[in-house]
C-alpha cells in the first residue's frame, strides 16, 4: 500500500500533467518539469513513478497519456466509487459540481440535508435526503466516501451518522476536527485557518515562515 504522502503527489502529478495534455498539448514531459510544476524533486518524482511501475524514456521523458493512465489505476477504482455530500449549501453544492466534472470515477450519489425543503429535490443533478435516509442510501448505492459541509456545530454529528452508515473514507470541509473510528481514514480541511495562514505570511513576508 502507498504511503498517504506518495498518494498526495501522484494526485498532484496527474493534475499537472493533465494541464499540460489538455492547454499545452504536449505529448511528452521531463521528470524536472513535472517537479517544477509540483514543487517537489525530480528525484521525488522518478521514485514516485517507479513506485507505480512506470519509467520514461531518457530521451523523450515520460508519456503524458500513457503516465496518466498508470496513475489512475493507482488512485482509482476501475468500477467507480460512490460518494454523498452531507450538507447542501453554498459550498456543498460547489463541491457536488466540480467532483462531478473532474472526477467522474468519484461519483457524487447523493446527499444529505436537515433541511426538509432541500429532501427530495435534485440539486447540481444529485438528489437530496433527509439525514435519517442515509443509511439505506449509504447500503444501496455503496457509498464508500462522505464529505461534510456543514457548519462547526454540526460536523460530528455528520461524521457520527456517515461511520455508522458504512462510509470508510471521509473529507471533513467544516471549520472543526472530527472523530472516527481507526478504520476509517479522515481528513479535515479547514478553509478559514489554510487562509489566515496565508494571508499571515502575506503581511510579514515568506522569510519568516516555519
Amino acid at each position: 500500500m502507498a504511503s498517504e504522502r506518495t498518494i498526495g503527489r501522484l494526485s498532484l502529478y496527474r493534475r499537472a500533467l493533465l494541464r499540460l495534455q489538455v492547454e499545452e498539448r504536449r505529448p511528452f514531459v521531463y521528470s524536472h518539469e513535472l517537479a517544477g510544476l509540483t514543487a517537489v524533486s525530480a528525484a521525488q518524482v522518478r521514485r514516485d513513478l517507479m513506485s507505480i511501475g512506470y519509467s520514461g524514456s531518457p530521451n523523450r521523458g515520460y508519456d503524458i497519456g500513457e503516465l496518466v493512465r498508470s496513475i489512475a489505476e493507482q488512485l482509482d477504482d476501475p468500477s467507480g466509487q460512490g460518494m454523498a455530500v452531507v450538507g447542501v449549501g453554498n459550498l456543498g453544492r460547489a463541491i457536488i459540481n466540480y467532483v462531478s466534472r473532474q472526477r467522474p470515477r468519484l461519483a457524487v450519489g447523493a446527499a444529505f440535508d436537515k433541511d426538509p425543503d432541500k429532501a427530495g429535490r435534485v440539486i447540481q443533478g444529485c438528489r437530496v435526503y433527509s439525514l435519517e435516509r442515509m443509511p439505506d442510501v449509504v447500503r444501496e448505492q455503496r457509498i464508500q466516501v462522505g464529505l461534510i459541509s456543514v457548519p462547526a456545530g454540526a460536523a460530528q454529528d455528520a461524521a457520527d451518522r456517515l461511520v455508522a452508515a458504512g462510509v470508510s473514507g471521509i473529507l471533513n470541509f467544516a471549520p472543526a476536527s472530527v472523530h472516527v473510528p481507526a478504520h476509517v481514514f479522515s481528513e479535515d480541511l479547514d478553509l478559514i485557518t489554510t487562509l489566515e495562514k496565508v494571508a499571515y505570511f502575506a503581511r510579514v513576508g515568506k522569510g519568516s515562515e516555519r
